[in-house]
């Protein structure tokens, strides 16, 4: 009898939490969603070439090379005929603001997380668990719940490439067979960020070959030709454009620069 009654509790648990985890995992579908996760420049966290002390202070997004500044997510996003701001939220210490945009004619919302620059590292496996499915997030924009992390459409990378300074000992295989779309733009990613993009089977939109300056309107020309459905080739050759066009270099040099896929 006891043998029995265990079962019964046994089974009623397992059913509880299967039901749990797929009420986590319900979200409205009809939006598809961006997620950017940006590793705030840091002069005294990073190993970067040092920046202006102003710009390169990872613990104040507002004036932030990557976030605040006139080419950063937020000051370029904020100002886009494309993009509208939604809401803009602090989080907490390592999580320093959230930004909430939302396509003014595609059903997309853009969601992009500033991390301390101190904490370059967990903002880089953060970004690695949602293109593998590992980590998967909601939250609530205008009563939709909406998915975010893992359960968004495409995830992208800005900051310093931090696999140059430091190894990652996690694992990031894929966990649900989903390909989600990445773009990261750091120095070299292609090379340093191939082996845990391949695990986590996701496929890179765009990725570099050698330094870059990781400015807002690479990843904003890029997602122009994304949300309007272009070919890959439209996307990478806008993205190479607008790296022209602001870094006032030659066309053929960014597409050298910006590649896509393997």
């Amino acid at each position: 009898m006891k043998r029995y009654l265990y079962i019964i509790l046994l089974f009623i648990c397992v059913k509880s939490q299967s039901q749990t985890k797929t009420n986590n995992t319900l979200f409205d579908t009809t939006f598809k969603v961006v997620h950017v996760f940006v590793a705030l420049c840091d002069n005294q966290y990073q190993g970067i070439v040092p920046v202006p002390a102003a710009i390169g202070n990872g613990q104040n997004p507002a004036n932030n090379l990557y976030w605040g500044c006139s080419f950063g997510i937020y000051a370029y996003f904020k100002n886009s005929k494309e993009w509208q701001v939604v809401e803009r939220e602090k989080l907490n210490d390592m999580k320093l603001e959230r930004l909430i945009l939302k396509h003014t004619s595609k059903k997309y919302y853009l969601i992009a997380d500033a991390y301390n620059g101190k904490y370059i590292k967990q903002c880089t496996k953060d970004f690695l668990y949602s293109c593998s499915g590992q980590i998967k997030d909601t939250i609530h924009i205008n009563n939709n719940k909406i998915g975010i992390s893992g359960n968004a459409k495409l995830i992208a990378y800005i900051g310093h490439n931090g696999l140059m300074d430091f190894e990652l000992a996690e694992s990031f295989n894929n966990v649900d067979e989903q390909r989600r779309d990445c773009i990261i733009l750091a120095c070299v990613s292609k090379k340093y960020f191939a082996p845990y993009i391949k695990n986590a089977k996701a496929n890179p939109l765009v990725w570099t070959t050698g330094l870059m300056c990781p400015e807002a309107y690479t990843l904003h020309y890029a997602l122009t030709e994304y949300v309007n459905e272009k070919s890959l080739e439209a996307i990478i050759i806008q993205a190479a454009r607008a790296y022209a066009k602001y870094q006032k270099c030659g066309e053929k040099a960014a597409k050298k620069l910006l590649v896509q896929g393997w």
